[in-house]
Order: structure tokens, then sequence, then C-alpha cells
């Protein structure tokens, strides 16, 4: 190591207090974290490329400093649903240190990954006070049954109003309006449960109506309207 001659002729004084890292909470202990194998961990976090014209949700599920399980979804970008699928062979096995500083394809990923770096070392993550966090294959459980983000699209304009597209529930099929044109209800297709049955061998048609269901006051309604059509 190299000293400028500044530093050389200067006297030594000794370092007399020890400044430890203040302890971060870490699935239910509190962390004096000095090296990236001291940080474990499961979060959530949002990340938007330059332009914003998507976004990113990761999810890290961090074991003694090694990304041990990935969920990456995307939103508002076509190109970066390819670029998701090449992150998640990417980032498991990854310390978190090496995962910021790998190329994730997508600025919104690489942000999301920033931001979920941030949340972890600093003791934010979700599982902070979860005595011994959660097992690998807890981000599964943010999709639910047919394993599909939740998603909600929603288009309106002032001259025509809403129409729901896709709600938590599914993809909407229609939208029952009141006497006054009023939104009361809907009625969904869930399709990952569809394409489940379907893979198992129901028929469409039946798949279709087993997985369908409808939400409000449907039944009441004086006008139904399928929103991609009117």
């Amino acid at each position: 190591m190299n000293y400028s001659h500044e530093v050389e002729n200067m006297c030594i004084v000794k370092k007399d207090a020890c400044h430890k890292p203040a302890p971060i909470p870490q699935e239910g202990k509190w962390t004096k974290a000095t090296e990236i194998k001291d940080i474990s961990g499961l979060t959530h976090g949002v990340g938007w490329c330059a332009p914003q014209q998507g976004m990113c949700k990761l999810t890290l599920n961090v074991k003694e400093g090694v990304i041990e399980e990935a969920l990456v979804e995307t939103c508002g970008c076509s190109g970066m649903t390819h670029s998701a699928a090449m992150a998640g062979e990417i980032l498991p096995g990854k310390t978190i240190l090496e995962a910021l500083n790998s190329d994730l394809v997508c600025d919104a990923i690489n942000t999301a990954m920033r931001e979920l770096f941030l949340q972890i070392v600093y003791g934010r993550s979700q599982t902070a006070f979860s005595e011994g966090g959660l097992p690998i294959g807890a981000g599964l459980e943010d999709l639910g049954k047919g394993l599909r983000s939740q998603i909600g699209t929603i288009f309106s304009t002032k001259a025509k109003g809403v129409r729901y597209l896709e709600l938590a529930e599914g993809y909407i099929t229609n939208i029952a309006l009141d006497k006054d044109d009023c939104v009361i209800g809907y009625k969904f297709v869930h399709l990952g449960k569809m394409m489940d049955m379907i893979k198992k061998g129901m028929s469409a048609d039946e798949a279709l109506a087993k997985a369908s269901g409808q939400y409000g006051r449907f039944d009441d309604a004086a006008k139904v309207i399928d929103p991609r059509e009117e």
C-alpha cells in the first residue's frame, strides 16, 4: 500500500474507541453485519426503467448472503418479460453484492435489485422480525393458486367511462351496470385455474365455466357490457 509523503511523516495517534456496526433486525435476531454472509431475509421491491415505460416487482429470499429464491414480475414492456426470464436464471446462487453488480438485462430489474439491496442490508426486510425467516419457495405465495401475478388493468376515458380489463380475481369478461350506467359488478375468468384444468384433460368449455365467477351485484344489472367491445 502506498502512502503520500505527508502521511508518511505524520505521528501515530492510537485508535481508542471501538465503533462496531449498529445491529440490524434479521429473521428474528439482531445482527451486527460486517460481511455479506451476515445478511439474510426475504423482501419485495419495485424498480423502473429510465424512460419509465415499465416496472419490475422483485422478490428475493436471501440466506447467509446468497440469493436462494427469486420471483421476477414485470409489467408495461414486452421486452422486459424476456429480460425477466434471463434475470430468473442469473439471480439464484449469487450473493446480493454480486447481484447488485450484475447486468440483469433490464433497467427496471436492475433498479429493483438496488432497492432490495438497500432494504435487506439496512434491516428493512419483510422478515426482519420473523424467527428463522421464511422457507425457500415462500415467494410463490405472492402468486396464489394458478401461479399468476396479481394484476390490475383498468382503462377509462372522460367520454366513455371506465373499462375493467383484469383484476386480482382474473380476466374480466363482463361488467354489470345499473340503470344509471354505473358499475355494480363484474364477471371474471381465473386464467391460471382454467389452464390447469385444461392441462388435466378437461374440455375448454367446461374449464371456462368452472374457472369463472362474479363479484358485486352482478345479478342486479340493468345492462351487461363486454369491456373489450363496447
